[in-house]
């Protein structure tokens, strides 16, 4: 499911419930609007707290050196925390701003990849197969063949249809 068809507006942003001048958007920034101009800045990413299961956001201001006139009278001035469970969809342990959640996404990618090959090649979309055991079997020989093909093509000096299955 794409979740950009919760939100009925992408561009739109939501008031993050308990802060009267923090909005969020469907992929995660986290923005302070500036009580003075109402100016909005994205707002730092300041890590993840494990023991209390939520996100740290850092007042751009403070962090980056900018200028705000409303810095005085902002709630959020020293930063905030979010629960997880304000919105599980949009708000993870990896924060969707950073460079680690690229990183994860990219990995997340490469295996739907792998999936759409066992499904489609290699005949699991539509199997006749019961029982865990035998399906774990066949999809670790499925795995095997994958590998011994890419080995096959990088030592004929075909690295470029490594991931081709016919030649």
């Amino acid at each position: 499911m794409d979740i950009r068809n919760m939100w009925k507006d992408p561009d739109k942003t939501r008031l993050l419930p308990g802060k009267e001048n923090v909005v969020y958007n469907y992929k995660g920034t986290v923005s302070c609007v500036c009580p003075e101009t109402g100016k909005q800045r994205e707002m730092c990413n300041g890590g993840f707290e494990k023991d209390r299961q939520k996100l740290k956001k850092l007042c751009p201001a403070k962090q980056m050196g900018v200028t705000c006139e409303g810095k005085a009278q902002c709630p959020v001035a020293q930063g905030l925390r979010i629960s997880l469970s304000e919105d599980r969809r949009i708000f993870t342990p990896i924060d969707r701003s950073s460079y680690k959640w690229k990183k994860e996404y990219n990995r997340r990618t490469a295996v739907e990849r792998v999936n759409s090959r066992l499904d489609t090649s290699f005949g699991f979309e539509l199997h006749t197969i019961r029982g865990m055991a035998k399906m774990k079997l066949r999809c670790g020989l499925a795995l095997c063949v994958m590998l011994a093909m890419a080995l096959g093509r990088i030592k004929e000096n075909q690295a470029e249809k490594m991931r081709s299955l016919v030649s």
